[in-house]
């Protein structure tokens, strides 16, 4: 099974911006990637995927759409998230993920994740 490991988390104000890191401990080239979070008391909410291969195709939840981007170079078996414009509300603990097909559904491996604190 993959192993994925995120970084980049940490503590900013509303407004800053942040970038995940994602790396793989093999190819994930046959897989589309993509990222999850968790709040508090929530249950995990999809944000964002990317097709496999040459990622042409994303996805965002509505919640970060227009501000976070994500992206994958697969020859390096790495993802990313861009964060922009961050809320309080994106407070939460960020999960990188490999699935079949972009489908929420469809993610099969997670990472163990990293925190994200955004302050009012």
């Amino acid at each position: 099974q993959v192993q994925l490991v995120e970084s980049g988390g940490g503590l900013v104000q509303a407004g800053d911006s942040l970038k995940l890191s994602c790396a793989a401990s093999e190819r994930t080239l046959a897989y589309a990637m993509g990222w999850f979070r968790q709040a508090p008391g929530k249950e995990r909410e999809f944000v964002a995927a990317i097709s496999s291969m040459s990622g042409l195709r994303t996805d965002y939840s509505e919640s970060v759409k227009g501000r976070f981007t994500i992206s994958r170079d697969s020859a390096k078996s790495m993802a990313w998230l861009q964060m922009n414009h961050l809320r309080p509300e994106d407070t939460a603990v960020y999960f990188c993920a490999v699935g079949r097909s972009r489908d929420p559904g469809d993610f099969f491996s997670w990472g163990r994740g990293t925190q994200v604190t955004v302050s009012s």
